[in-house]
């Protein structure tokens, strides 16, 4: 019948978010690499043999390949076929790295709301997910350089060079020799942290030396950064569980 077509597409996806749908139901909401952010339904989570293995793969930033579906007449794009984008070896086995999906899954959901694709972002996630599962070391930092990063491709990342003993002025987005008179700002110790983050390859954040109470200030500097351009990141629940273990 006309209007009915079911169009099919072959996609990459992360998990941010699930919510239970009735008995045996989930809504999958995915960062995709053809449609942004995209919600799913998967139906048919009641058994073990057949539901059981599926429902294993929508975890907090787990990465997925899969063929949508999408139709005129469905009010959610449904999966195909379905399966594991990357073998993660350590997070689902890590309390501290899971503990830090968890919190990066929760900035994206919160963050992201574009519904078409962004290839650099989506690239950047992915690479990200690879990176934390596969990293020995660094891991405490893990989070400081992923917000330090993100905030590039959602449009306010730093837009000067660091200079020697600087501040960070938050609403304007550049470093500064001079203190900002105004209270949005990072200490001139954030700052260098912020440069070193920024600078850093993830495969050698275990070289950035920060003890717990200075990953606890950045963090509270990198949160009113993101705050001042974007309030949703004030909503993000898991940072009080991250500044526990981290």
């Amino acid at each position: 019948m006309a209007g009915t077509t079911m169009r099919r597409y072959t996609a990459r996806g992360i998990v941010l978010n699930t919510v239970k749908y009735g008995e045996k139901g989930l809504v999958v909401q995915l960062l995709t690499s053809s449609h942004g952010r995209q919600s799913y339904m998967v139906q048919g989570l009641g058994s073990r043999r057949a539901g059981g293995s599926r429902q294993a793969l929508f975890q907090p930033m787990f990465a997925v390949e899969f063929e949508g579906l999408e139709s005129p007449k469905m009010q959610m794009h449904r999966f195909g076929e379905v399966h594991s984008g990357i073998v993660l070896r350590s997070i689902p086995f890590d309390v501290k790295k899971s503990t830090m999906a968890l919190f990066m899954a929760e900035v994206l959901h919160r963050l992201v709301k574009e519904s078409e694709a962004n290839d650099l972002l989506f690239d950047f996630v992915w690479g990200s997910v690879e990176a934390l599962d596969e990293a020995d070391e660094g891991v405490a930092n893990f989070h400081l350089w992923f917000l330090s990063h993100l905030c590039r491709f959602l449009g306010f990342s730093p837009g000067n060079a660091y200079m020697p003993d600087a501040w960070f002025d938050i609403a304007e987005g550049l470093f500064c020799e001079q203190m900002p008179l105004r209270e949005h700002r990072m200490s001139q110790e954030n700052a260098l942290i912020l440069r070193d983050m920024l600078e850093c390859d993830v495969r050698y954040l275990g070289e950035i030396g920060l003890n717990r109470s200075q990953r606890v200030d950045f963090l509270q500097s990198l949160l009113a950064y993101y705050g001042y351009h974007l309030d949703t990141i004030n909503s993000v629940q898991s940072v009080k569980i991250l500044q526990e273990v981290f």
